[in-house]
């Protein structure tokens, strides 16, 4: 494993690039600001969203007040009649949509040599998808490959943000002791989403050509998946030199400006980089590359947002 430290910071405890901290990842809702927020029905209670109905049927589930926008061919007479105010119905496939955020805490990812390391990034991104599933008025969950630690489970508004968030500043802070992989992460998110959900997968291109295409599959059938591949600008472009790295053993020196040692190096970062793309693009699933040195939210947009900062 290769480290190498960021090569900015912005104080002691604040944004050092190294280890996320709570404060940063709360203060990133300002980069996502309103944007779609969840509709309140007069009566002061969310409405609901509308998932995608991705084999949902249209069974009715309640009448409420009618809002502006809703469709006028689901407005309850009946109960228009009783209480003298419009109302509509809503049916099975009107609910709160579930965002879950699905954590690759593989050691790979914590190392960093601009702006900051890899697993910050991946800390900042999910904390921004938080947010924008938040502010569309989303149940929000997250989960990592371990079968010694719960899922964080789904929950609404800044409470179930701020669990996420806590669960996102705790293991991207360092290595967790207790990591079975990014395909345990996906076998347990598949028990988790159901159809209509948002899924958003953080993670190391190594991590995602070790998990079955038929994994992914099952998991982009019902949902809508996304997957940031976190990389850093030494991996896909390093320079024709002589570099020295920190390994397991003690210092690891490689000479990039070999021709033998540059196509191992490029086989593993770029060359890995491209079949996770490659293997994601056939089982359908979405993914972008997400650098170090990019602006954690310049996904968003892929997300249904306006780009964060």
């Amino acid at each position: 494993m290769m480290s190498a430290t960021p090569t900015r910071t912005t104080g002691p405890g604040r944004d050092t690039g190294i280890r996320p901290t709570l404060a940063e990842l709360v203060a990133l809702r300002d980069a996502v600001g309103r944007g779609a927020t969840a509709r309140r029905a007069r009566s002061g209670v969310r409405a609901q969203a509308l998932a995608p109905a991705r084999g949902h049927g249209m069974e009715y589930a309640e009448s409420r007040d009618y809002v502006a926008g809703d469709d006028a061919r689901h407005i309850d007479w009946r109960v228009t009649a009783r209480t003298g105010r419009t109302h509509t119905k809503t049916f099975q496939a009107e609910r709160e949509r579930l965002t879950l955020l699905v954590a690759d805490t593989a050691r790979s990812l914590y190392i960093g040599t601009r702006v900051r390391y890899k697993s910050v990034q991946a800390a900042r991104a999910g904390a921004i998808a938080t947010w924008a599933a938040v502010a569309d008025g989303d149940r929000v969950a997250a989960i990592r490959g371990t079968s010694h630690e719960a899922p964080v489970p789904p929950a609404s508004g800044r409470r179930g943000a701020l669990r996420v968030l806590h669960a996102l500043a705790h293991w991207y802070a360092e290595p967790p002791l207790a990591d079975d992989g990014l395909a345990m992460a996906l076998e347990h998110a598949a028990r988790v989403a159901r159809p209509g959900s948002r899924v958003l997968v953080l993670a190391d291109a190594a991590s995602v050509v070790t998990v079955p295409a038929r994994r992914w599959l099952a998991l982009s059938a019902h949902s809508d998946v996304l997957v940031l591949l976190l990389s850093d600008p030494l991996e896909q472009a390093p320079p024709h030199a002589q570099l020295r790295f920190a390994g397991p053993s003690g210092p690891v020196e490689l000479d990039l400006a070999q021709a033998t040692q540059r196509a191992r190096w490029e086989d593993a970062f770029a060359g890995t980089l491209a079949r996770a793309g490659t293997l994601l693009q056939a089982a359908r699933v979405r993914s972008t590359v997400l650098s170090s040195e990019m602006p954690s939210g310049l996904w968003l947009p892929m997300f249904g947002r306006p780009r964060a900062v």
